[in-house]
């Protein structure tokens, strides 16, 4: 069997070709029967305003809804007559529509995004019929209490910026959009430049460039006058928001620091910090063996049902933070313990346990690229992040030379005496007050 060292260096290259539009074509081939090919776009909730906030989304939803070449339930039933799979997500800065098929078929799923972008239907009677899909969503959505816990944090975190916003937008304008809300968002931001094709499997890069070059030559990527959408800086602001409901069984909370952006290298410094927290839920065994302290505390002392750290990054700034559910009696025992780990990560971070979190990030990293969708998604969103295609080779390098002393450094850089952001949902008459909180981001002892 291969070494992991081999099997790093025996990954395929990516190849990247732009197009003389700006689209960026990029593939890792490889001898699978089935490939995954993709649009990832510089697109989502954050380029929105508070009156179209959701257009991404609800344009998300219109793109399966039929084009001017497949009117109506045409374009699915194409997709599905090559047996191939069809999804697509919109996040606060990117959108991805994908398609994984045979690969002999990949011309043919090439054509079929080309259209979905291009020439998208916008029917007002399937708008009229996808608003109160998405209305019976938002319903639902309210239901997952992380979700909303996660969106109380943006929404406190980034208060007054376009970071505040949910993705899926508010129900006040889900009801108003309009076809034209929805035709102005694609004709601003689904541009050649702002798109990356990127595609993994069994396919050949030449092949995806010429299919590329046939069906996207006619994608913009002029825009009138002064109209290029541009990111405002969002400011980080440290609050809190909690939403207090006795009549929910746990309380879910979640609390964060300003994070680095996607380019930062200290992100790979505090995944490391993050899998030295390690993560954890009742349902896991090993009991109080396990080989986060955190872990084996929320065991013994019965702290909470679930907990994981979180470090989820834009382009230029990230929440770096953790996230638990817990019985109502429990909550301030277990902000507790995961504030005094987070200050022992600041200050006395050993080299055994970073050794063990550095392995568990590679094998995290490796296992990330499993199947083609995967790889394409790894593909497609790199190269909106990073304007290239990190090598794991690159990474294990850069996990690699992270050891104790940095992850006490960067740790001291983005946790110790910042103010943090608090979101708390259900139960959580035992939350301390925000000055508690926060005077727990040091430590009188140094």
């Amino acid at each position: 069997a291969a070494t992991y060292a081999q099997t790093l260096q025996n990954i395929p290259d990516t190849q990247v070709t732009t197009l003389d539009n700006g689209l960026r074509v990029a593939s890792e081939e490889s001898n699978q029967p089935t490939c995954t090919v993709g649009l990832w776009i510089e697109a989502g909730s954050r380029y929105e305003d508070a009156k179209t906030n959701g257009a991404g989304f609800f344009m998300e939803h219109m793109a399966f809804k039929g084009t001017k070449k497949r009117p109506g339930s045409a374009f699915e039933k194409e997709v599905e007559s090559l047996g191939a799979h069809l999804n697509g997500y919109t996040s606060r800065e990117q959108t991805a529509f994908y398609i994984k098929a045979l690969s002999k078929d990949m011309p043919k799923a090439v054509e079929l995004l080309s259209d979905l972008v291009q020439n998208c239907a916008l029917e007002d009677s399937q708008i009229e019929k996808e608003r109160s899909i998405i209305l019976q969503e938002l319903k639902e959505m309210d239901s997952s209490l992380t979700d909303v816990t996660f969106d109380y944090l943006h929404a406190t975190a980034y208060q007054g910026t376009a970071l505040a916003q949910t993705v899926e937008g508010t129900t006040e304008n889900i009801k108003r959009l309009t076809r034209a809300d929805l035709a102005s968002y694609i004709d601003t931001h689904f541009k050649a430049p702002r798109m990356v094709l990127a595609a993994a499997g069994g396919i050949s890069h030449r092949e995806l460039v010429d299919a590329a070059k046939q069906h996207f030559t006619g994608a913009p990527f002029t825009y009138k006058g002064d109209s290029v959408p541009a990111l405002p800086r969002c400011r980080f602001t440290g609050s809190e928001i909690r939403a207090r409901d006795d009549a929910l069984p746990l309380a879910h909370i979640a609390l964060a620091v300003e994070g680095p952006g996607w380019a930062d290298p200290d992100n790979v410094v505090l995944n490391v910090a993050n899998a030295i927290i390690g993560r954890y839920d009742r349902t896991f065994g090993g009991g109080k063996n396990q080989s986060s302290r955190l872990a084996t505390l929320a065991v013994e002392h019965n702290l909470c049902h679930s907990f994981e750290p979180f470090n989820t990054s834009y382009s230029d700034t990230g929440l770096f933070g953790f996230h638990f559910v817990s019985d109502p009696l429990s909550v301030d025992d277990m902000m507790f313990c995961a504030q005094r780990e987070w200050m022992r990560l600041c200050t006395s971070a050993t080299e055994s346990e970073v050794t063990r979190a550095k392995n568990w990030l590679r094998n995290a990293m490796v296992a990330q690229l499993d199947g083609t969708t995967r790889v394409c998604e790894n593909i497609g969103s790199n190269l909106l992040h990073y304007g290239r295609r990190i090598p794991l080779e690159e990474w294990d390098a850069r996990i690699s030379a992270v050891d104790a002393r940095m992850v006490r450094d960067v740790c001291s850089k983005y946790i110790y005496d910042k103010c943090p952001a608090i979101a708390a949902v259900g139960p959580i008459e035992q939350l301390l007050d925000y000055n508690r909180i926060r005077s727990a981001m040091y430590w009188v002892r140094f």
